[in-house]
């Protein structure tokens, strides 16, 4: 097999060390068909893996997964440093007295939401190593200029380019996930990359309260712009090693400088097996079969769906109700630290839950992802139930232990992504394209629905919300029943297609389906009799 796009001569020692390098591949793969799972295996995958596929995701691992989670955590606390400065003085310095805190946060939206389907399509022609970094790049940039701003005009202009650079980076890193990893190993690294995003969240406010309690008046700036500033100058080295070890595609053709020869064909062999494609020209006729699959419509949807189906946090305001005149409960109040740490550990039981749901997918459940979108949908479904109808001021531990635990059910999302990555793989375009679709539009239901179920004036009962919430868990395990349904109907009018074709002329259909020697793991120990990509989902 020679490597994609590979124009160059190869000398006859070069064709042996490729072909060595081919044997080497489909032994490990042939090794990794049925394997003996040891305990190790469980807590991380490549334990029990040939040492050449170990070597190699153990630097995948260290570049990739690494550089997207720290890119990811600097992310949330560059997106929520504005209501950090808003009440640390920006209001009075840019004479922000009316809605110009909303409007700044609506034209980051803008940004946000014009910029994932165009950056995610520009990483099937263009390197992500170039792409990624200099998504960091521009809105690190932009963070620190962010600093320097006269007048909330000003403020506008640069929280649309914040957000113009980061709507790429969520969006672009599930689809390189997708571009690396089995669906073996897939689940778990895209849960700890979003669950990257929630520690930065949990960590931004501690950054900012030092960065303005220490620096508040040093050089003559006040202490929120100093927030911009170290938000920034935290993030600029990333971008910029990031142009330095970040990887280019396996299927591009173009070998990543940390790897060998021998990795490079391996990494290459790895998604062929799963059927996962290379780019291709869009065509016309490319561009209507995506545009008439189901694929197109219903796998966002599902992402849709579970974006703005779990529960918002209402905790702070049900502690902050206490504080009322009159009291609802006459000699019970908290403090502001207390209405700010207290619903912490609902962060913290998420990032666990989600964690035991990544390594539970790609382990036991070998790679399924739907078992876990029924099972959070029913969770929450139980949690904004009990939330809605649970009495507010009596069993005060009991309806504070609820809360803590309302998002137990809510980490299905990574793993839908990860599925959209399997579903899709035989066509990047559309893979790149319905990641970034998912998201998006997601983002801009999540920007419109709170403002009518969600109100700030309806905590902490908020009863359309938790209806709305209700309502959404029906829809996500009736719209996941019927991706299942689908997959099983694709899979089995492929497989009539297969038998026909075969039946036809076993030479002939061979020589159309191309190689049939290689072996998946994927397949639980059942030789491959096909090159063509598989249908994922019914696991």
């Amino acid at each position: 097999m020679g490597t994609t796009g590979d124009s160059q001569q190869v000398t006859a020692a070069s064709v042996h060390s490729i072909d060595d390098a081919e044997n080497q591949s489909n032994n490990a793969q042939r090794n990794d068909v049925n394997p003996v799972r040891s305990w190790k295996s469980y807590v991380w995958d490549t334990w029990d893996l040939p040492p050449d596929q170990r070597w190699l995701l153990f630097k995948v691992d260290a570049f990739v997964l690494t550089f997207a989670s720290i890119g990811y955590f600097l992310k949330n606390i560059d997106q929520t440093n504005v209501n950090n400065a808003f009440l640390s003085g920006m209001e009075e310095d840019l004479e922000m007295f009316g809605n110009q805190l909303v409007t700044s946060t609506s034209i980051w939206t803008v940004g946000y939401v014009i910029g994932q389907i165009p950056s995610n399509l520009l990483l099937t022609r263009v390197s992500p190593r170039w792409v990624i970094p200099s998504l960091e790049l521009g809105w690190g940039l932009a963070t620190i200029c962010t600093s320097s701003v006269k007048s909330y005009k000003s403020l506008y202009a640069l929280r649309f380019l914040v957000g113009l650079f980061e709507s790429g980076f969520y969006p672009g890193i599930h689809y390189l996930l997708g571009s690396w990893y089995t669906p073996r190993e897939i689940g778990k690294r895209a849960m700890i990359f979003w669950l990257a995003g929630s520690v930065g969240t949990l960590f931004s406010g501690f950054l900012q309260a030092a960065a303005y309690t220490n620096l508040n008046g040093t050089h003559g700036y006040a202490g929120w712009r100093w927030l911009f500033i170290i938000d920034g100058i935290i993030t600029l080295p990333l971008a910029l090693a990031g142009y330095v070890f970040f990887p280019n595609l396996p299927q591009s053709g173009k070998k990543t400088w940390w790897t060998t020869e021998e990795e490079h064909l391996l990494s290459i062999k790895r998604m062929d097996n799963i059927g996962r494609a290379g780019k291709k020209p869009l065509t016309k006729e490319r561009a209507k079969a995506i545009l008439l699959s189901w694929h197109t419509y219903l796998l966002p949807l599902l992402y849709i769906i579970w974006n703005n189906g779990y529960l918002q946090p209402a905790m702070g305001y049900w502690l902050k109700s206490f504080n009322a005149d009159p009291p609802p409960l006459p000699g019970k109040s908290y403090t502001v630290a207390q209405i700010n740490n207290l619903p912490l550990p609902t962060t913290g039981v998420l990032i666990v839950m989600g964690l035991i749901w990544g390594w539970l997918s790609d382990g036991p459940c070998r790679g399924a992802r739907w078992p876990f979108i029924y099972i959070g949908a029913v969770i929450t479904l139980i949690f904004a139930v009990l939330l809605k109808t649970l009495p507010f001021y009596t069993n005060l531990k009991g309806r504070m232990a609820v809360y803590w635990l309302s998002n137990i059910g809510a980490g299905a999302g990574p793993l839908i992504l990860s599925w959209i990555n399997e579903i899709c793989s035989d066509d990047t375009e559309k893979r790149a394209l319905l990641v970034a679709m998912a998201n998006d539009f997601a983002y801009v239901v999540q920007a419109v629905a709170p403002n009518f179920v969600w109100k700030t004036t309806d905590f902490p009962q908020a009863p359309k919300g938790y209806t709305w919430s209700i309502v959404l868990q029906v829809l996500l395990i009736l719209c996941t029943a019927t991706i299942q349904l689908l997959l099983w109907y694709d899979k089995k009018k492929a497989a009539k297609a297969e038998a026909g074709l075969s039946a036809i002329d076993p030479l002939e259909s061979s020589s159309i389906e191309g190689d049939t020697s290689v072996t998946s793991r994927e397949d639980d120990g059942k030789a491959a009799s096909t090159s063509r990509p598989k249908q994922v989902g019914l696991d």
